[in-house]
């Protein structure tokens, strides 16, 4: 319990206690720029007392954006963007934001181009043809990571998160199930994880600190998969690897996360998909998807996984272990993530060797949650792993049915019925 709310130096920045809300997508920007939405919800979050709030799925480039309530990186951004840091550091947290880029997760009517990837083929998901970047273009994206540090350093960030997992454009490069190339970004391990090389080479060069320049240290982590739990991608030999690789950088934490979201997204999140409410949410223009998912595509594309609490923590301990056991990289700060519920949660990630976690669900229930533990260490947020609010959130701002209901919102009784039903099987079991 006192470790808990100790404080941790993360690189050149130190965090009041253990708690970091993770970067969980919040779909709350108008026209790709921060609302007033979004700086409420964080800066709620800050209040609620977290050590850093992650600000999530910021591309780096228009070609990487997936919905139009994303962010990416560009000037008319800025403004509030500071506004927002400000207000996070005004309760005492600090403000992190998670840069990456989706590949062939989008959609020519979002990105403006055709969707590009690290080979050429046709996504389910979207669905859309995407293309191979071709070399000069994977250069150019490098370079596009190191120009966002700045970005976000002139925004008032303290820390970049880089998403290397969950099957986006660097988790595209490094896995065999999408990276079908031939030359030197494709192929053998060491090609594959070239990308990811060269985005941290110049993500780490742009962090530094420039007194000259009056450019303070930003802290980076990354995101990594520890296993894509899905076939023909990356299993956990090969996520030890390549969180072996990223290590090598001198980054200063990785968040041990795992699953593709276009083939094993409740890996990602465990727990069930309410199929009703992602149909409904979509709009009238995705008719056909709509049908699908309800005559039974649903439950074909997005199967349950059974949740309980800390789902990931035994693969996390593996990798814990595999890096106490190899001098080169056990002094790397591992970030636990998944499946936090309650303050016994949060003390046993601590008593199991972990510095730091992440965590959202129960924040996006309930802001207040640390101040919760802290006060009680039993304190359980009790989530009933609906996730509902994902499937809100690619249509709408994300949101806990609880909240929604709290703030005044009706949510159509099919909708209701079906978030009562996933939820007693969760309560029956707690």
């Amino acid at each position: 319990m006192n470790k808990l709310f100790t404080k941790f130096k993360l690189g050149p920045i130190t965090l009041r206690n253990r708690f970091i809300r993770s970067a969980a997508f919040e779909n709350m920007c108008t026209n790709n720029t921060p609302s007033q939405m979004l700086e409420d919800y964080h800066v709620s979050v800050a209040k609620g007392g977290v050590g850093m709030t992650t600000v999530a799925y910021c591309a780096v480039d228009l070609s990487g954006v997936s919905f139009d309530g994303q962010l990416y990186v560009r000037e008319e951004a800025l403004p509030g963007l500071k506004k927002l840091t400000d207000a996070v550091h005004a309760e005492g947290a600090m403000a992190s934001i998670q840069l990456g880029h989706c590949g062939n997760m989008t959609h020519i009517a979002t990105c403006h181009c055709l969707p590009v990837s690290a080979s050429t083929g046709f996504n389910l998901y979207s669905p859309t043809i995407h293309r191979r970047l071709k070399v000069s273009e994977i250069h150019n994206l490098v370079k596009k990571f190191g120009e966002a540090v700045d970005f976000c350093r002139e925004a008032g960030f303290d820390c970049v998160e880089i998403h290397a997992g969950h099957a986006y454009l660097i988790s595209q490069f490094i896995s065999p199930r999408t990276n079908h190339r031939h030359d030197q970004y494709g192929g053998c391990f060491e090609n594959r994880v070239r990308f990811l090389n060269e985005v941290l080479d110049e993500v780490m060069e742009h962090a530094k600190a420039d007194k000259k320049a009056g450019k303070r240290a930003l802290a980076v982590i990354v995101k990594t998969n520890m296993t894509d739990d899905c076939w023909r991608g990356s299993d956990m030999n090969e996520g030890i690897r390549i969180a072996k690789e990223i290590a090598k950088h001198k980054v200063h934490g990785i968040v041990l996360s795992a699953g593709t979201v276009s083939a094993s997204p409740m890996t990602i999140l465990s727990g069930a998909m309410p199929i009703k409410a992602l149909a409904h949410y979509m709009p009238g223009k995705m008719w056909w998807l709509k049908a699908a998912l309800l005559c039974g595509g649903g439950k074909v594309m997005i199967p349950t996984q059974k949740f309980h609490e800390l789902y990931l923590m035994d693969w996390a301990k593996q990798f814990q272990k595999a890096f106490a056991e190899d001098s080169e990289v056990k002094d790397t700060t591992l970030i636990y993530v998944g499946g936090v519920q309650s303050g016994v949660n949060c003390q046993q990630i601590m008593d199991e060797g972990f510095e730091l976690f992440q965590l959202a669900h129960v924040l996006i229930k309930d802001p207040e949650f640390v101040h919760h533990v802290e006060e009680d260490i039993q304190y359980h947020a009790r989530c009933g792993r609906s996730n509902y609010c994902i499937g809100r959130m690619y249509t709408l701002e994300m949101k806990c049915h609880e909240c929604v209901e709290r703030d005044g919102e009706v949510i159509p009784k099919s909708l209701k019925k079906e978030i009562d039903q996933l939820e007693r099987r969760w309560d029956a079991k707690h």
